[in-house]
């Protein structure tokens, strides 16, 4: 039997790893037998390298398999989860999932931190004073069976040779390649105990997938390894060369999103919500297409019944359900800051990654995996894409805990502004659909 080195060796060498052999790589790192560095050379090997399709399944299946797979046979319904690959105003799952429960579809989800410029589902619910992500399984299984969804983060037992891989992924250049970016989404999905998964593959100038193609081969691979393991998986790709919506920021994002569920909110979250949402039902057997779900999402919202799943979800993570009606009791950063148009004209482009690395600054994001968000700070965009402005129209407001915070990226929230005579062609918000 060859020794871990060599295993390395062979994958640094362009070689092929067998499924037994991968499944030896990562229960050796995750007892303790494979070193950090070890590890750290091995993904490496794979950035630069590659796998192929079956190693790819082999290493999903091991990362699976490293912890507990949560058992939610006690959940009637086909159980649909949703995952983005995330992008700057991303605050999509705090109103879909709650929106597709109230159709009738069960909807665990396990989520994430915010990562880099764009920020994570859980730093937006702990906006919620008491909110908890924090549920062991067992209160996890009961909130999704009574309540319909539950929203937490990845326990220690919740593909454990993930998060610390992730971390290896993080500090050696490694996190940008699609067999461990499969690998590590899916291991998480999949533990969950779903049935069927959404994703939305984000694409452009916000995303991490900066290309088209780059990101039309991560959905697909994801939606061919995903079905290999037996699940149903569709795709979509949408449009990440702007901000999602018109906040960015914790408690500002989960303020709009709120909204989405009163049949409020901006055009493009809604958009992206409800073709999201579509999936999620055909997914879970409530509508046999996309066009005949949109009804049920749509008396789901105007009956209220969405508002209510997501104040009980709120009740049952420990946060105050009255957000839902009273989103002033959200934190609210102290100083306000305006940015204004120094020329008359339209908004022709607003760049995501700018205002997205603008609310990391602010504090609504991390620099150091050990670093507190604020949840007060972020930006609210006043004049979205293809709004008509004249010189010295408010464009943004910056809401940051000091004066002296916002101060110090006006210049960079302007910059990210760019103005034109005429209004920008409109570019469709969902770019394809990719299903097995």
């Amino acid at each position: 039997m060859e020794t871990l080195v060599e295993l390395i060796a062979r994958k640094r060498d362009g070689g092929r790893l067998k499924e037994e052999q991968i499944a030896r790589l990562i229960r050796a790192y995750v007892d303790g037998d494979l070193a950090d560095y070890q590890m750290s050379a091995w993904l490496m090997s794979v950035f630069l390298r590659g796998m192929e399709e079956d190693e790819i399944v082999a290493l999903t299946r091991a990362m699976l398999h490293s912890g507990d797979v949560i058992d939610l046979s006690s959940v009637p319904g086909i159980k649909v989860d949703k995952h983005s690959t995330g992008g700057v105003g991303d605050k999509v799952s705090i109103c879909l999932a709650p929106l597709v429960a109230a159709c009738g579809v069960p909807v665990p989800m396990v989520s994430g931190r915010g990562l880099g410029h764009s920020g994570g589902t859980l730093d937006k619910l702990e906006a919620i004073a008491g909110f908890d992500v924090r549920l062991d399984v067992e209160a996890f299984t009961r909130t999704v069976r009574e309540v319909g969804t539950c929203m937490i983060g990845q326990t220690d037992r919740i593909a454990p040779a993930d998060r610390r891989m992730y971390a290896l992924r993080d500090v050696t250049a490694t996190v940008e390649s699609i067999p461990l970016i499969v690998a590590s989404i899916l291991s998480k999905k999949l533990a969950e105990g779903i049935d069927a998964l959404v994703l939305d593959v984000k694409v452009g100038r916000g995303a991490f997938m900066k290309t088209e193609a780059d990101a039309r081969a991560l959905a697909k691979a994801l939606v061919r390894v995903g079905t290999l393991a037996g699940k149903r998986v569709t795709a979509l790709l949408t449009d990440m060369n702007a901000p999602l919506g018109h906040t960015v920021g914790n408690a500002l994002e989960t303020r709009e999103a709120i909204e989405v569920l009163h049949g409020r909110g901006p055009r493009d979250l809604v958009a992206c919500t409800l073709a999201l949402g579509e999936e999620m039902l055909v997914a879970g057997g409530v509508a046999p297409t996309a066009a005949e779900a949109r009804p049920h999402l749509e008396r789901a919202i105007t009956s209220g019944a969405a508002a209510e799943v997501l104040r009980r979800m709120i009740e049952a993570q420990r946060g105050d359900p009255k957000v839902v009606d009273h989103p002033d009791r959200l934190p609210e950063a102290p100083e306000k800051l305006e940015i204004t148009a120094e020329q008359d004209g339209y908004v022709v482009a607003i760049d995501p990654l700018e205002i997205g690395l603008s609310a990391v600054a602010l504090g609504a994001g991390r620099t150091r995996a050990d670093q507190k968000v604020d949840p007060a700070v972020g930006l609210t965009l006043l004049a979205p894409m293809g709004t008509r402005v004249t010189r010295g129209q408010p464009l943004c407001h910056i809401h940051a805990r000091r004066r002296t915070d916002g101060e110090g990226i006006q210049e960079r929230v302007k910059a990210a502004f760019q103005l034109g005579p005429s209004p920008a062609p409109d570019s469709p918000l969902v770019i394809d659909r990719i299903d097995a």
